[in-house]
């Protein structure tokens, strides 16, 4: 990687930026590249019984993340969690482009299309539209993440996860998995796919797959070189 790229992710809920590339800011931050996360949704009112407070506690636990992965800022909105779809796609675009020309990042990070989840297809469009390859725009890379218990549980019609980029996270793996102990409330028991055994599994299994020991994976939307 080369230093001096800000980067922009753009996460549906709080926890996917570190499940799907918190390995790759780690890096990122390393390298002195600026990195910024856009969290859409609070994540947490499509709940049975949820109330402000749980809202804040998913953000503290946003916020201790990202502490821990070193990332420059972490700007938060409040659309709703798993009804993204209900909201029209230029609004959160719109969200989406106001911090693109504000941070001017040269890589945005984000979800796949084809995942299970409703806030992480509209999150990948509400991207693609607010990146458009106009003249001036600062996007010079768009990659897609996976994230566990949405990417492998899609419908066999929808466009399939097929990765094309691995970034190699072996030295900053243990990071990536201190950051997510923060998600703890969110994660699940083995041997569900959420859980943090697997996690750590998959970056190995990454890794494997091109010859390092542990990655993330990511299909690249947009290249300009």
């Amino acid at each position: 990687m080369e230093p001096s790229k800000t980067v922009l992710v753009v996460a549906a809920h709080a926890d996917d930026e570190v499940m799907g590339c918190g390995g790759t800011m780690a890096r990122h931050v390393a390298a002195s590249d600026p990195v910024h996360i856009l969290y859409l949704t609070d994540g947490v009112s499509a709940r049975t019984g949820t109330e402000g407070r749980d809202a804040a506690q998913r953000r503290g636990a946003a916020q201790e993340a990202g502490t821990i992965l070193g990332v420059s800022s972490q700007i938060f909105c409040d659309f709703p969690d798993n009804r993204l779809d209900s909201v029209a796609l230029i609004e959160v675009a719109r969200v989406v482009e106001e911090q693109v020309e504000k941070l001017r990042p040269a890589i945005v990070y984000t979800h796949h299309y084809g995942d299970l989840n409703v806030d992480h297809k509209a999150a990948h469009q509400a991207v693609m539209v607010a990146c458009r390859a106009q003249p001036g725009c600062s996007v010079r890379e768009i990659l897609a993440f996976e994230v566990m218990s949405s990417t492998e549980w899609s419908s066999p019609a929808s466009a399939p996860f097929l990765p094309t980029v691995f970034i190699d996270i072996t030295q900053v793996e243990q990071r990536k998995m201190r950051a997510l102990e923060a998600y703890a409330l969110e994660m699940r028991t083995a041997p569900h796919s959420r859980c943090a055994e697997h996690i750590l599994q998959l970056g190995r299994h990454r890794g494997h797959c091109v010859g390092v020991g542990a990655a993330e994976a990511f299909m690249l939307m947009r290249m300009i070189r």
